[in-house]
C-alpha cells in the first residue's frame, strides 16, 4: 500500500459557494425515500458499508453515485455517515434499463 502524508481534501472543501440540489437529485431522491424498505435494523457503531451500483455506462466513474446515495440512506434511515468508517463498493455494467443499486450496512468487527 502507498502512502502520501496529506490532509484529505473533504467535497465540501473541493468547491466555493453552496451547492444545490438539481432537479434530477430531487426526483431520485424522492424516488428512493418511496423504493428503500420503509425500516431496517441498523447494527452498532462503526459502520461498513457495501454498495453495489448498477450503471449501463462504461464511462461512468464508480464513485460518483456514491455521495447521493448514502446521504440518502442516512436521512431515510436516520444514521450519520460520520460512523461509515469502511466502505466496499462495487461498479457492473448492466443493460440500459436495468440498473439498480443494491446495499448492506453492517458493523465493523
Amino acid at each position: 500500500m502507498i502512502e502520501v502524508k496529506i490532509k484529505p481534501l473533504t467535497v465540501n472543501q473541493a468547491w466555493q459557494g453552496r451547492r444545490y440540489k438539481t432537479d434530477e437529485y430531487k426526483a431520485y431522491e424522492f424516488a428512493l425515500m418511496h423504493l428503500l424498505p420503509k425500516k431496517i435494523t441498523l447494527p452498532q457503531k462503526p459502520y461498513r458499508i457495501y454498495l453495489e451500483f448498477g450503471i449501463s455506462s462504461k464511462l461512468a466513474d464508480w464513485d460518483n453515485p456514491i455521495k447521493p446515495f448514502q446521504d440518502i440512506l442516512q436521512k431515510k434511515y436516520g444514521f450519520n455517515d460520520r460512523d461509515v468508517f469502511e466502505g466496499i463498493v462495487k461498479k457492473v455494467i448492466v443493460k440500459k434499463g436495468e440498473e439498480y443499486v443494491r446495499f448492506k450496512i453492517e458493523t465493523m468487527q
